[in-house]
């Protein structure tokens, strides 16, 4: 079987890797972008690995799937496409180059949680498990025929950062498996339910919102667009957190910094419950833990942080 693969961050290079031994001719992903002080052009996750991947294994990075790309992706003879969060969306005319079609990993236990954010979906609500799935592609987005799925238990102090690591190995050791599948499990529709994509003012925290929610928007959010708030001028990052069992102490104002437990953190009262805040980062000065953070900030306690 000849497969092209097309994923562009980390979360998608051990896929990536795992189709190295099952037939990858080559591989799409996003253009090269300028990052970093020196504003040089820097390959995505997955070019990068193809890169270090032994052979001249063919790349494409276009802007548009044109014309000129799909011939020079058709020149190739590919049987199968294999994406994962490549970012774009694939219309019937590049999805024909695929004698066998196309099939799709995506992390979450479809069909809910369709769409591009699923892993801080399933952080910010909260639940219990999530899983990987992988599909047929479809025209319609997340709505193919399910042709392997695993369940991923959670135990509530993932982050992105740290769920996205465990999908990325779930993902693709469930290629091989969903290769070897000619038809799979029809998705049902009334069951569905979308994730939109994360905005940069999506990382404020509303101090009135209650101590569990604005720790898992902390963690849905590591690590990109990170939570923060505001502490006299500067503006401060939560970096880590958790939630205390204690209510709302009577005419205390949510942001307001109560104290320090010795073995939580910095105690902040929210307008349900009160957080505990262990690692903290005013913008542009290195992380820090809670009580580094304090010896540099001896006016912290008593302070309100706001939105």
């Amino acid at each position: 079987m000849r497969i092209l693969f097309a994923g562009s961050p980390a979360i998608a290079v051990p896929s990536l890797l795992a189709l190295v031994r099952l037939g990858l001719v080559g591989v799409l992903t996003n253009p090269d972008t300028k990052r970093g002080r020196r504003g040089e052009a820097e390959p995505t996750d997955v070019g990068a690995a193809a890169d270090r991947l032994s052979g001249a294994l063919p790349q494409f990075k276009p802007v548009t799937l044109d014309g000129a790309v799909r011939d020079a992706i058709a020149a190739l003879q590919p049987d199968l496409l294999v994406s994962f969060a490549y970012g774009r969306i694939f219309g019937p005319t590049f999805l024909s180059l695929f004698p066998l079609g196309g099939i799709n990993v995506h992390p979450s236990l479809l069909p809910k949680y369709r769409g591009a954010t699923p892993i801080p979906a399933a952080i910010l609500g909260r639940e219990r498990e999530t899983g990987v799935t992988i599909q047929r592609l479809a025209l319609e987005m997340d709505a193919g025929d399910i042709l392997a799925q695993e369940r991923i238990p959670l135990d509530g102090r993932e982050t992105t950062e740290s769920l996205s690591k465990i999908a990325a190995e779930k993902g693709a050791a469930l290629l091989p498996q969903a290769l070897d599948k000619a038809a799979g499990r029809r998705q049902n529709n009334d069951e569905a339910s979308y994730c939109e994509l994360i905005r940069s003012e999506d990382g404020l925290i509303d101090w009135s919102q209650g101590a569990a929610d604005i720790d898992a928007k902390i963690r849905a959010y590591t690590p990109w667009p990170l939570c923060r708030t505001v502490h006299g001028k500067e503006i401060l990052y939560i970096l880590e957190g958790e939630p205390l069992e204690a209510g709302v102490q009577a005419g205390t104002v949510p942001g307001t910094v109560l104290g320090i437990d010795k073995k939580s953190g910095i105690l902040v009262q929210t307008g349900d419950g009160i957080l505990a805040v262990r690692r903290l980062q005013y913008a542009a000065k290195k992380a820090l833990a809670w009580r580094d953070f304090l010896n540099g900030a001896r006016d912290f306690i008593g302070a309100r942080l706001t939105g």
